[in-house]
């Protein structure tokens, strides 16, 4: 058989299929040869890599061409998604505190974490937030800073509205370039995926996670009602049909890939194929997709909440009601800006353990468990967040264009 017809068979295959055939290679390479074939897991950075070096253009210019061209009187669904997108977090968090309530797990508090500075309070947080809207937008695109980012792209494209449509035809042009690199980025996802569980399970294993077990299992297990009861639930009153086919499609197009990418702005591209090939509004999840990696956040919640409860079973800290309401609330906020802190979602926990005047080396012993199980954790977290991206953008669409049906329903009776 020749290699063209060999690449031909290939390509028939679907991508999610193509990625389990890799996934399923590395794990037995990295099984059976974790020393010959280290050079690997070169192969997955190189993936990831390439999405982080994508993604900020993609954003500035996929939403300057989108607000660019928006017609007055066009209706977007941005103010619905990030309603979506905040009320999907708080609810997040609620459920990862009743199930610390229900399942009480306690630490060994011995990790040291060293050279680690989380910030010292929510106002750090906040002031870190701020600071990022008013970045240069050449660091923005260096750093990947996309509140940054989206925010010169916004202004950018506001500025543009009354440019020539030459000027935003080139825009476009090259908006669409761009969308072009991506989908070939997206084709080597195989290759990239076998590399980075190479990696994974060449240098961790599992062995490594046993005594961490429970943690683990109470994590994923939250984030997995999250996905699968909570998720669906806050679509289901948002489209008002079955919201599993949905649900299902963006785990399958968006979670693989961020379960193993493990950063949600390498997963903006991803995202954007994915909304692509749903027939989304482009003008809406343009900013909506690089929005939601940056403050739709459930499995930031999920992990901040569960380690601070994890903390207090611990210490032996009563948590009453009122407490438990105020720990959702900051344990949503802290996640929408998780990533403009350094480390993420773990580094805010030490926030969260303040509320209940838990000393900050303790604090941080949480945070170095943290970082154990973060070979599990962190995936899942990537996954849950990014994957609900694309279902929150997408509910807002079909619910849109839901009300639009009915209301020209309901003009036609009128008109008879």
């Amino acid at each position: 058989m020749s290699m063209k017809s060999i690449v031909a068979r290939w390509n028939k295959i679907s991508l999610v299929k193509q990625i389990c055939i890799g996934l399923v290679i590395g794990i037995l390479l990295a099984i059976f040869f974790p020393q010959e074939l280290s050079g690997l897991s070169i192969l997955g950075e190189l993936f990831t890599g390439a999405l982080k070096a994508v993604a900020p253009i993609v954003v500035l210019f996929l939403v300057m061409a989108a607000i660019s061209h928006h017609q007055k009187g066009q209706k977007t669904n941005i103010k619905s998604i990030i309603i979506l997108y905040l009320i999907g977090t708080f609810l997040a968090a609620v459920v990862a505190v009743v199930a610390s309530f229900i399942f009480r797990i306690e630490l060994v508090l011995t990790v040291s974490s060293e050279n680690i500075a989380p910030p010292s309070g929510l106002v750090e947080v906040l002031k870190s937030l701020v600071f990022q809207v008013v970045d240069n937008p050449v660091n923005a695109l260096m750093q990947a800073n996309y509140i940054g980012i989206l925010t010169w792209s916004i202004l950018l494209g506001l500025a543009l509205k009354n440019a020539s449509d030459r000027t935003k035809t080139v825009i476009s042009d090259i908006a669409d370039a761009v969308g072009k690199i991506v989908k070939w980025v997206i084709k080597f996802a195989p290759l990239g995926v076998m590399g980075l569980v190479f990696n994974a399970v060449a240098t961790s294993g599992l062995q490594s996670l046993l005594s961490y077990g429970k943690l683990i299992a109470l994590l994923v297990g939250t984030m997995a009602f999250v996905a699968l009861v909570l998720n669906p639930l806050i679509v289901y009153i948002n489209i008002r049909r079955n919201p599993y086919p949905l649900v299902f499609r963006c785990l399958k197009d968006s979670g693989i890939t961020a379960f193993f990418t493990r950063s949600s702005a390498a997963n903006i591209p991803v995202n954007m194929n994915l909304c692509e090939n749903l027939g989304l509004d482009k003008n809406t999840y343009a900013i909506s997709i690089p929005l939601g990696a940056t403050i739709n956040m459930a499995g930031a919640s999920v992990t901040i909440a569960t380690l601070t409860m994890a903390a207090t079973h611990t210490l032996g800290i009563s948590v009453d009601l009122p407490t438990a309401i105020l720990l959702s609330f900051l344990a949503a906020l802290s996640a929408c800006g998780a990533s403009g802190v350094a480390g993420g979602s773990l580094l805010l926990i030490p926030l969260a353990c303040s509320l209940f005047g838990i000393p900050n080396d303790i604090a941080m012993e949480v945070v170095g468990v943290g970082f154990i199980v973060g070979v599990i954790q962190d995936s899942c977290e990537t996954a849950l967040n990014s994957s609900t991206d694309v279902l929150f953008t997408a509910a807002a669409d079909i619910a849109n264009k839901r009300k639009q049906q009915q209301r020209a329903v309901k003009n036609v009776e009128t008109d008879n």
